[in-house]
Order: structure tokens, then C-alpha cells, then sequence
């Protein structure tokens, strides 16, 4: 009966209905065209970073702020700032490696150098991994020519795209096998290394910097910017020592050695000594000196829940898990940044749409004092009236919100059709594709169309508090 009134109200007064399913269907269409458009662009990045990148979390260790995979989130200190090693490396592999929902793991230490190739000399962002794993879990990564990096080699991978580069610039196309220089320099020093050139490579959906990245062994990045294995040095005899020596003593040939030993040199001194060294230069990575692990889940476990279960275990060794669009960097948190932007956008023209709205019923309750008053006088209560009113209102609610999703939808249809390129480097990267191309997203249209229902209920509030609030005799005699 309820809803048979409101229906038979809702026609009498089709004018300012009609007006008010304008207002709500415009602001619906509006808030669902733009939010596709970020949802859009959010959904190609974040299927960027997943399939050759960041996974879907990553462990860093905790800081005063957020770290990307090759530095920090924030402009500002990202050229100074130095990737911190995960402390507790193989303890915190332990339990992750124990976590269900977990596809794979692998692991990555990050750093920059320059490299020089045929007289060329780029600004690189150098990705050491783990080939062991690395691989096999970004299936996002295409081979171009050569090979994978493997296990335990020396050597270095770079994209097809800045192979093309260095040919422009050169004449000479990098060939496999070629040696590859990379140099860099900081407080610990100026570092060199030479490495082959193992393969050249292609992000499938490469995105904001990825054709930067060089993927090289892990070795060699530790090297470069100075990472060393933990070792320890027992001082405490010599620094007795220095402490009860004479000043004279300290440089004579008793203090400096006790005893000469004679040794005949031989290749076998030679190749213990150089197992050392190598021993030494692998601790890092067996032992760990890596800056990030990262984790891909299986298909339906949700990340969040999997983080904030994963932290309350590691947080105590100093590291915290994070989800990829952190890992990703300022290119991810764009599309956070220009969804809030918008949305604010939309919220002041509500808020001009729902003032609207209110003076429009309010003048249609003006309108119907006196069958309110009727109503009123033969027993209806207030309960009632506000039951009446708001069915009304979440009726044309739900036809203008209807309207506005179906509106978004065959808009998006048409853009498609129309198969419009686009030549602004930054819109291919939030969409992948120089072609426009919308999909309708049910997450997106299911939140416009509640986006309707809530204007239309804001707006009703205080209307109806203002038909309850009616005598009945005054609602009668003012009708």
C-alpha cells in the first residue's frame, strides 16, 4: 500500500521528479565516467607491476618513510637516499616461506650506476635477483635474444628498448656476449665492474621507468654500492696490545711480526686464497644482503589481509610488508592522487545537487500539506509519514541512478567504438595501449549507483522532518 502511494504521489508530481532524476542521474553518470577512467588506468598499472615487477607484497625494511623498489616515495630524497639492507634476512624467509596463499618468492637487491656501452654512457637502475626464482614469477618478462640470467652467473640483461637506444646513438646494435661497463661512485668509493651482455629482454606492459631497469646479478650490484657480507674482527687482543706498547715498539719490526714464516709460493696458496674471496663475495647472498623480498599470492587470496597477517609476525625483526602499488613508486600512487582529486571534485557538486534537490521537495511537501494533514488527522504516524516520503524519494533515487549507470555504460560503449588513438605518453601508460579503451567495471557501477540511493536519502532528510513536524489541523487548514 505503502509503495502504491508513493508511486501514485511520484506521478502527480512528474515535474519536479523528472528535475530531480536529472540532478541525481547527472551527478551518478559524472562520478561513474571519471571513476572509470581511474579504475581503468589503475587496473592496466597495477597488472603492469604485478606481472614483471613488484608482485603482489613486498618486504623492505622499516624506515622514516616508504621505499619503491630503487629508492624512496618521496621526490625529494629519492637521489640521496640509500636502500637499507633487510636485517634478519634468512629468519624472515623462514616463516614467509611457511605462509599459505603464497605462489612464489624471490629476491632483490637494487642499486644505480652508469652504463658504457659503444661510447654511450645512460643513467641505469640496476635490479639484482635471484635468477634462481626471479623468472618464473614475472611472466611478464619476454626474452628478445640470448638467454635468461642463470644461478650463480655474472652477468647483465638489458630491454629491447634501450638496445634500440644505444643503436641510434651509436650505429652498433649490442650483440650477445659483449662486455658491459657499469661505474659508480659514492662515499665508499669509485667502483668499475664488467659484466657480458646475457640476453636482451621486453616488459610486455613496460611502465613508467621499467625500460631503465637493467636486470644483472646480484654480485655485481653488492659490489658497486658497497655491500658487504657481515663478517667480525676480534680487536680486543690488538687494541691491549697498542694499549701497553711503547710508542718506540709500535714501529719496530718485533711489534709489526714476531715471527716470519717462510712459505714457498704455489698454485694451491693461490686457489685457497681465491675460494676466499669468492666465499666472502657469496655470503651476501646466501646469507642475505638483500634489500627487498617479494611475495606472489595465489589467485583469490586478498592482499591486504595477507600484509596485516604477514606484519604482526615480522615486525619485530625491523621489516614490513607492503602492497605493490608502494613498491611501484610515485607512477602508482598517481592514479590514488587523481582518483582523490576528482572524487573531491564530484563531492562539492553534490553537495550544490543535494541543496538543489531539498528545495525541490521541500516545495512538493509545501504542496501536499494538506494530504499530509488528512493523513495525520486519521491516524498516520509520523513513522509513517517518514516511510512514505522516503520510499518516494528512494523510488526516483533508484530510476535516476539506474539512468546514470546506463548512461556511463553506453558512453564507455561508444567511446570504443570510435577507436580513438591517443598520443600523450602519460594517458598510453594509465590505459596500455595508444587506443582508448574503457571497461566497465561492476565494482564502479555498483558504487555509482549507491552514490544515487545516498543523494537522494541525504537530500530527503530534512523534508521530511518538516512534513512529521505538522500539525494536522494547521496541514488541513493551510491545504
Amino acid at each position: 500500500m505503502t509503495v502504491f502511494l508513493a508511486l501514485r504521489n511520484i506521478s502527480r508530481n512528474i515535474r519536479d521528479n523528472t528535475i530531480v532524476v536529472i540532478l541525481i542521474a547527472v551527478i551518478t553518470f559524472l562520478f561513474f565516467i571519471g571513476n572509470s577512467f581511474i579504475g581503468n588506468a589503475d587496473l592496466s598499472i597495477r597488472r603492469v607491476f604485478n606481472e614483471s615487477l613488484t608482485g603482489d607484497v613486498t618486504l623492505q625494511k622499516i624506515g622514516d618513510v616508504t621505499m619503491n623498489l630503487f629508492g624512496a616515495n618521496t621526490p625529494v630524497i629519492s637521489t640521496f637516499f640509500t636502500i637499507p639492507v633487510l636485517p634478519s634476512y634468512n629468519a624472515v624467509m623462514d616463516i614467509v616461506s611457511g605462509e599459505p596463499g603464497i605462489l612464489g618468492i624471490t629476491s632483490q637487491v637494487s642499486g644505480r650506476a652508469f652504463l658504457d656501452v659503444f661510447d654511450v654512457r645512460e643513467a641505469v637502475l640496476l635490479c639484482g635477483i635471484d635468477a634462481e626464482s626471479y623468472f618464473s614469477l614475472f611472466p611478464g618478462i619476454i626474452l628478445e635474444e640470448g638467454n635468461f640470467l642463470q644461478e650463480g652467473e655474472f652477468g647483465a640483461m638489458i630491454t629491447e628498448d634501450r638496445a634500440q637506444r644505444i643503436y641510434r646513438q651509436s650505429g652498433q646494435y649490442p650483440y650477445i656476449g659483449m662486455p658491459l661497463l657499469f661505474t659508480s661512485g659514492g662515499a665508499m668509493g669509485f667502483k668499475i665492474r664488467e659484466v657480458p651482455l646475457t640476453g636482451i629482454f621486453r616488459y610486455q606492459n613496460p611502465g613508467q621507468f621499467m625500460n631503465e631497469i637493467v636486470i644483472i646479478d646480484p654480485q655485481t650490484v653488492r659490489q658497486l654500492i658497497s655491500i658487504q657480507a657481515s663478517s667480525f674482527i676480534d680487536t680486543d687482543d690488538i687494541s691491549l696490545d697498542l694499549l701497553r706498547a711503547d710508542i718506540d715498539d709500535i714501529f719496530s719490526s718485533t711489534f709489526i711480526a714476531e715471527e716470519i714464516i717462510e712459505t714457498e709460493f704455489s698454485t694451491d696458496i693461490l686457489q685457497n686464497f681465491l675460494s676466499e674471496i669468492r666465499t666472502e663475495e657469496n655470503n651476501g647472498e646466501f646469507g642475505g644482503d638483500w634489500n627487498f623480498i617479494i611475495l606472489r599470492l595465489n589467485s583469490g587470496v586478498s592482499p591486504s589481509v595477507f600484509i596485516s597477517t604477514l606484519n604482526r609476525k615480522i615486525e619485530h625483526f625491523g621489516i614490513t610488508a607492503v602492497n605493490w602499488r608502494v613498491a611501484a613508486g610515485v607512477s602508482a600512487l598517481l592514479t590514488l592522487l587523481l582518483q582523490a582529486l576528482f572524487n573531491a571534485g564530484i563531492f562539492i557538486v553534490s553537495i550544490v545537487g543535494i541543496i538543489a534537490i531539498i528545495n525541490i521537495f521541500l516545495i512538493a511537501v509545501f504542496r501536499r500539506v494538506r494530504e499530509i494533514g488528512t493523513l495525520r488527522a486519521i491516524g498516520a504516524s509520523d513513522g509513517y509519514i517518514r516511510l512514505l516520503i522516503y520510499c518516494e524519494n528512494i523510488i526516483v533515487s533508484i530510476i535516476a541512478g539506474c539512468a546514470g549507470v546506463l548512461g556511463g555504460v553506453l558512453f564507455i560503449q561508444w567511446v570504443n567504438s570510435m577507436t580513438i588513438h591517443i598520443s600523450n605518453e602519460l594517458i598510453i601508460l594509465l590505459l596500455n595501449g595508444s587506443v582508448l579503451h574503457l571497461e566497465v567495471l561492476p565494482e564502479i557501477a555498483a558504487l555509482s549507483f549507491g552514490i544515487a540511493l545516498l543523494l537522494g536519502l541525504a537530500a530527503a532528510v530534512y523534508p521530511v522532518e518538516t512534513a512529521v513536524r505538522l500539525e494536522p489541523v494547521v496541514a488541513v487548514r493551510r491545504g
